[in-house]
């Protein structure tokens, strides 16, 4: 498939109705209180051409870290005081996570938010990399920089749904085994929002 027909069908995906997403999808049992306070935070779905069509740009987070080491993520994070809205805070975390300079990123749209078990809502910035870049984490956050398909990423089965204990109750969540990689949790629900309104 060529780059045209790729970005055809990014646009006929953005075309389809979207909704917000949330951890709590698979949970519906789950009452959330109504002015619940959640952070802001954004993300950066990052497209480029691969060798057989797009790849998508993951992080393996830094296993040292509090919150969520080793875990499958987008390069992102909270929006600061500082940051001109969710674009720009996802063009700046990716820049200082994995050196992506905001000037070879075309943002290409903001996705319906995603709230997380963690109180944050994530904008979700889907984008394309304009020209080849060698990938530079940042150590004290990122062990690791890998691509995917995202043609495989895009196909429904490809997703599975596994469960676990979580504060005392079972939650299920989206799961997208990849080789090596577990690709789970909000990071598999914001692709998964997005497999939803892929061409079939």
């Amino acid at each position: 498939m060529d780059r045209r027909s790729d970005l055809e069908n990014i646009k006929a995906a953005l075309a389809r109705p979207a909704r917000p997403s949330s951890d709590y999808d698979l949970n519906p049992e789950v009452v959330l209180p109504d002015g619940r306070p959640l952070r802001p935070a954004a993300v950066l779905i990052a497209l480029e051409d691969g060798p057989n069509g797009p790849t998508v740009l993951l992080t393996k987070r830094a296993s040292h870290l509090k919150h969520h080491p080793g875990q499958i993520a987008f390069p992102g994070g909270k929006i600061d005081d500082g940051d001109a809205g969710p674009r720009a805070a996802a063009l700046r975390e990716a820049w200082e996570e994995v050196g992506l300079a905001p000037e070879n990123v075309d943002v290409l749209a903001e996705l319906p938010c995603h709230e997380t078990v963690t109180g944050y809502d994530v904008y979700p910035i889907l984008a394309w990399i304009k020209e080849p870049f060698e990938p530079q984490p940042e150590a004290g956050e990122v062990s690791e920089v890998f691509r995917v398909p995202l043609s495989f990423l895009m196909r429904p089965e490809n997703f599975n749904i596994e469960g676990r204990r979580w504060r005392g109750t079972r939650r299920e969540y989206f799961v997208i085994p990849y080789g090596p990689y577990y690709i789970w949790g909000a990071t598999a629900r914001m692709l998964k929002a997005l497999a939803d309104r892929w061409p079939s």
